[in-house]
């Protein structure tokens, strides 16, 4: 993360540097960058990086226009779906209240 695009250009060189002197390569096509204002296109080693509006990271939706209402409906829909999954085990006699809670 970085304040500026000059800043997060430079934050990204250091990382394809660092990463060379102990014999790794950064993947110009698995990198991606997200603004919150307008951007111009980014090249690095005449490789266009890719620009995304959104992206998933430490289990949570970011977007660019700061909006958190996708966010909020994907862990009602997560929760949703682990109870869905729950349901058989909740329901059954044959489990013990104690070993359900």
């Amino acid at each position: 993360m970085a304040e500026s695009e000059e800043e997060l250009k430079s934050l990204l060189m250091k990382v394809k540097e660092e990463s060379e002197k102990v014999g790794l390569k950064l993947n110009i096509q698995k990198t991606k960058i997200m603004a919150t204002g307008p951007t111009t296109s980014w090249e690095i080693d005449a490789e266009t990086v890719e620009t995304v509006s959104d992206f998933i990271f430490g289990g949570s939706k970011i977007t660019a226009d700061g909006d958190c209402s996708h966010e909020i409906k994907r862990c009602l829909l997560l929760g949703s779906k682990v109870m869905t999954n729950l349901d058989s085990i909740l329901k059954s006699r044959d489990i013990t209240l104690p070993t359900k809670v």
